[in-house]
């Protein structure tokens, strides 16, 4: 269905991401290392669902180059997984696997002012409307690692 180009985790908020080859991914948690997963996010104290691990897709930063002549790398979009040929925003509602974990797709990760700060790309925000990414809870332990593949699972009783 799809891949994992890159993964990234921050260590505090506001930080720059950094890459990683492989990271645990734990249930009701998020990416051991990442900074929600120690409750240091910038929107850790926010309530709402999805923060343990987020997707975006390398087709979504490609169009932003395309259409509006913003190069973005991944790391500066501020998601924890790259993906590749997977349409991220039909998998809202979803459960699926990544490599050996289990997610659940939340709501769509649009993008913010933020993270548009962060990078300092003007009009990156506008050009990631409705393809920001994909919020995600993790339903099933396990590990991710780059190259491995997005796929959809088989119904689960206790997922939520």
């Amino acid at each position: 269905m799809g891949t994992i180009l890159a993964i990234h985790i921050a260590d505090e908020k506001g930080a720059p991401l950094r890459a990683v080859g492989a990271v645990h991914a734990v249930a009701g948690k998020g990416l051991e290392g990442d900074r929600y997963f120690r409750k240091r996010g910038t929107y850790s104290a926010t309530p709402g669902s999805g923060r343990e691990v987020t997707l975006i897709e390398a087709e979504a930063l490609e169009g932003l180059a395309r259409e509006y002549g913003i190069e973005l790398p991944a790391a500066e979009a501020r998601r924890n997984l790259l993906t590749q040929g997977v349409a991220l925003n039909h998998l809202v509602g979803r459960t699926f696997s990544v490599g050996g974990a289990t997610l659940r797709g939340t709501r769509l990760c649009e993008p913010c002012g933020h993270m548009e700060k962060l990078c300092g790309r003007k009009g990156s925000a506008k050009g990631l409307i409705h393809r920001g990414g994909l919020r995600a809870e993790i339903v099933v332990s396990g590990t991710v690692r780059v190259g491995d593949e997005v796929n959809l699972a088989a119904p689960m009783e206790h997922a939520p």
